[in-house]
C-alpha cells in the first residue's frame, strides 16, 4: 500500500512539474520553472517535516509528491547547460539562490507546521 500512495503521490507532484516548466517561461536564461519547483518542493517538504503525518500520509505527500515535483536532475543538467555555454555568472545565481532559497523556505515550512 506505501509503494502505491508513494506512486499516486509522485506522479502528481511530476505532473506539476511538467505543468510549470509547459507554463512559466525562463527569464533571461535563468531556468524559473525548475526553480519554482525546487523552492515550493523545499517548503511543502518543511511543511510536512514540521507536521504530524501518518506513515501513509509522508509516503503520499512528503515522499510521494514533493519527491515527484522537485528534481536535482534538471537543477544539474541546467547548470551544466549554463557552464558549456559559457554563463558561469548566470549558473552561480541559479546554485546559490536555490540554496539559500531552499534551505529558507524548508526552515521556514518546519516552522509554521513544528
Amino acid at each position: 500500500m506505501t509503494v502505491l500512495l508513494v506512486a499516486i503521490g509522485g506522479g502528481a507532484g511530476a505532473t506539476g512539474r511538467y505543468l510549470l516548466a509547459k507554463y512559466v517561461p525562463a527569464y533571461r536564461g535563468f531556468p524559473a520553472a525548475t526553480f519554482m519547483a525546487n523552492v515550493l518542493g523545499c517548503f511543502l517538504l518543511g511543511l510536512f517535516t514540521g507536521a504530524t503525518l501518518s506513515t501513509a500520509m509522508a509516503a503520499l505527500l512528503a515522499t510521494g509528491f514533493c519527491g515527484g515535483l522537485s528534481t536535482y536532475s534538471t537543477f544539474a543538467t541546467e547548470n551544466v547547460g549554463m557552464l558549456d555555454k559559457r554563463q558561469t555568472a548566470l549558473s552561480l545565481v541559479y546554485i546559490i539562490a536555490s540554496l539559500v532559497v531552499g534551505l529558507s523556505v524548508a526552515w521556514l515550512g518546519i516552522q509554521i507546521t513544528g
